[in-house]
This record gives structure tokens, C-alpha cells and sequence, in this order.
């Protein structure tokens, strides 16, 4: 089988059997699941967009909510040929549990239209995100739903869905996205913070394991945002980043590459191929390479039930949602290999959009060192918290994660009571 089955494919299948697994580990009634298990609100909607030739096009989007029980709704919206509503539905779904792992008072949200920014010109990628933003004004707001970026979507499309948003109020409300541009409210360390969480985790996972930083493998698939921070990080830290990836293929270099150069060949170039001192891989080999750590920064099902049994790495640090199917997930466990489950892993990028968000709400501007240093408590608690339920009941840390934050939200829903 050299690649994921077409149920392991659908993302939204996927977190529900990650929900199931966590709520039988804590023998939760059917009722209790019923209440926390669906999302509470979607919203499909038709965006049209006068494009650059004066024609008028149509995109499907969404917004969907998954639970607010500890607080707004919180995630992404991406812009992607690809986005489903069952894709949607699930990275709703792993925000409510990636907010509850590390502790912050939000819930989770998620959204996208079915476009391919790439072949749109900037004006075009504008209408599209006020004309979308105008669709799902009624269910955002900074106590309600707070939009951040995701796939395709960056600062300036942000900072465009908060203008369109405050013009509707009749003034400014910086709370209501993260993510944004410094100059409107962003946070500083916002754009490093998905990373920065990977390698917080990960340094954790090696101090647990005994595995010295220090000359220690690594393969980082996908240089992208996330893939690169870490990298950059991993290799500050004096580990040898061997081999790297992007959509356009990989390279390989035994003794290490130079990732502060290979970061400005990316920019460059826009591709990590032809990397001097490099040679060019297959994915295959490249994920079957000998190394101590392995970071998936790409996109979901990338490891599975096909390839699983040849990875050879001590650790797993998922920087990307979803990378791992459950199929694999069980070839890994059954392997000994330590998997930091993603909603533990790259929960960094949500954890500073929480605190871009207090210091808009409180207008307050933190300098980098505390936003870093807030950062690595609350990881480092988070990653404690985990391992504990790990070692205790003696489940996978994907399942530890899982159980942790459906406690928290169980916790809260219960407080809450039923209403009317």
C-alpha cells in the first residue's frame, strides 16, 4: 500500500476517530460527546468578486465554529482550490482541542474559500477577502469568532478583513483578527511562533527521551513558514538539519545543510532545489532517511500506512496539522517511535494569536522577549501536562492530548449547564 486510503484522505473522518480514542480512554457518556463531539455552527457562503476582466466569478466559502464552551471561536481562514467543508470542519474540530492543550480561553473555528490565489491578481485577492468578510460579519467579532491567516492567506489579507469589519462598526477593532501587520496591532514573534512551538516541543521530547540536541538528524519536510522556523531553531541549537523538502522536491546533505544560507536560497529562488553542496532526493528516501528527528511541515496524510514502516526517526514533531493517519499512527506506536501529536506540537501559532488578541484588547504592546518567554511557559506546561497523562494511562500522546483537552472542554460544558 504505497499511499493513504480514501477514508484515512477525508480530514474530518480522521478527528473524529481521534475524538472517539480520547473520549473511550476517559469513558465519557454518549450524551457528554453528543454535546462537544459536532460543530455548533456552519456557515456556507456564495462569494461573488467582479474580476480584473469586469466578469463576475463565484467562490464557495465557509466558516464553521466548533465550540465555544471555553470561549470565542478561534482559527485560520485559508484560500485554497482544495478547501471542503469536511476539511474545514476538521481543522475547526483540532482547533478546539489545539486551544484546550495549552490552556488559552478560546474555542475552535476555522474557515476558507474555494479559490486558487495564484492565479489572481492582488486587486482580485482583495474583493474576494471583504466581499467573503462581509458574508460571515455576523458571526465574527473579538468575543465571538477571531479569523487568523492559514494557507495562502497572510498580514495584508488580514488586516483587510479588519478594515472591512471596523468599517461596519464605525471604528477600529483591532481584536478582531490575529495575525495582523505590526503597523495595525500584530504581535511581535506572531510570524516565527508556529515554529518556535515545534522546537520548544521537540527540545522537550529529547530531554524526555535523553536524546542530546546537540549532532542530532533531522529531516524537515516542507520549508515553508513553520518547516524553516524550526529548522533555523533546530540548527541554532547545534542539531544537523541533513535534509529538507518543499513542494517542488527535496535535498539531501549527509553532514548537514547550512539552513541560515538555504534560507536566503529559498527566498531567492523560491524553491530549496539547487541548493550548492546539496544533492536532490526523492520524498521517499528522504522520509527513510536515518535520523533522530523527524518534522512533518507539510500537508495532511503525508505519513501513512505505506511509508510509516520505513521512517527510522526517535521523534516525530508534527508542525504541520494532520501529517500522520491513524493507520500510521498505529505502525508508529507499535515501533517505539515518539510522536508529538500536532495539536500539542504547532499549537505556538494560536498561543501568540491569544496574545496578540489580550494586548489589542487591553492596548498594550509586549516587546519580543516577553512574548517568547510567555510563549515557552506556556509550551513547556502544556508538553509536561501531556506526558504525564501519557505515562499514567499509559496511551499514545496523540491520545494523552486528546484526553487533556476534551477534559478542559467536558469541564467547562458541564459548568456551563444546558441551555434553556
Amino acid at each position: 500500500m504505497s499511499s493513504a486510503t480514501s477514508a484515512e484522505k477525508n480530514a474530518y473522518t480522521v478527528a473524529m476517530q481521534n475524538f472517539e480514542l480520547a473520549a473511550d480512554a476517559l469513558q465519557l457518556d454518549e450524551d457528554v460527546r453528543n454535546m462537544i463531539r459536532y460543530p455548533e455552527r456552519i456557515l456556507c457562503v456564495n462569494v461573488p468578486v467582479r474580476m480584473d476582466n469586469g466578469k463576475i466569478e463565484c467562490f464557495q466559502g465557509y466558516r464553521v465554529q466548533h465550540n465555544t464552551a471555553r470561549g470565542p471561536a478561534k482559527g485560520g481562514i485559508r484560500f485554497h482550490p482544495d478547501v471542503t467543508l469536511d476539511e474545514v470542519k476538521a481543522l475547526s474540530t483540532w482547533m478546539t482541542w489545539k486551544c484546550a492543550v495549552v490552556n488559552i480561553p478560546y474555542g475552535g473555528g476555522k474557515g476558507g474559500v474555494a479559490c486558487d490565489p495564484k492565479r489572481m491578481s492582488l486587486g482580485e485577492i482583495e474583493r474576494l477577502t471583504r466581499r467573503y468578510t462581509a458574508s460571515i460579519l455576523p458571526i465574527i467579532g473579538p468575543g465571538q469568532d477571531i479569523p487568523a491567516p492559514d494557507v495562502y492567506t497572510n498580514p495584508q489579507i488580514m488586516a483587510w478583513i479588519m478594515d472591512t469589519y471596523s468599517m461596519t462598526r464605525g471604528h477600529l477593532v483591532t481584536g478582531v483578527v490575529t495575525g495582523k501587520p505590526l503597523a495595525l496591532g500584530g504581535s511581535l514573534g506572531r510570524n516565527e511562533a508556529t515554529g518556535r512551538g515545534t522546537f520548544i516541543t521537540t527540545e522537550a521530547a529529547a530531554q524526555h527521551l535523553r536524546i542530546p540536541l546537540k549532532g542530532a538528524k533531522v529531516v524537515v519536510q516542507g520549508f515553508g513558514n513553520a518547516g524553516s522556523v524550526t529548522a533555523h531553531l533546530l540548527d541554532g541549537a547545534q542539531a544537523d538539519v541533513i535534509a529538507v523538502s518543499d513542494s517542488r522536491g527535496c535535498i539531501y546533505a549527509k553532514d548537514g545543510l547550512h539552513i541560515p544560507k538555504l534560507m536566503l536560497h529559498k527566498e531567492r529562488t523560491g524553491t530549496v532545489l539547487g541548493f550548492p553542496g546539496a544533492e536532490q532526493i526523492t520524498e521517499d528516501e528522504m522520509l527513510s532517511l536515518d535520523c533522530d528527528i523527524l518534522v512533518p511541515a507539510a500537508l495532511e496524510n503525508m505519513i501513512h500506512a505505506g511509508n510509516a514502516g520505513k521512517i527510522k526517526a526517535k521523534i516525530i514533531a508534527e508542525a504541520a496539522n494532520g501529517p500522520i493517519t491513524p493507520e500510521a499512527d498505529k505502525i508508529l506506536e507499535e515501533r517505539g517511535i515518539f510522536v508529538i501529536p500536532d495539536i500539542l506540537c504547532n499549537a505556538g501559532g494560536v498561543t501568540v494569536s491569544y496574545f496578540e488578541w489580550v494586548q489589542n484588547e487591553t492596548h498594550l504592546q509586549w516587546d519580543l522577549a516577553e512574548v517568547n518567554m510567555r510563549l515557552e511557559k506556556v509550551m513547556r506546561t502544556a508538553f509536561t501536562e501531556v506526558l504525564e497523562i501519557h505515562l499514567e494511562s499509559k496511551v499514545s500522546m496523540r491520545t494523552a492530548a486528546h484526553m487533556l483537552a476534551i477534559q478542559r472542554v467536558v469541564e467547562a460544558t458541564r459548568l456551563r449547564g444546558l441551555y434553556p
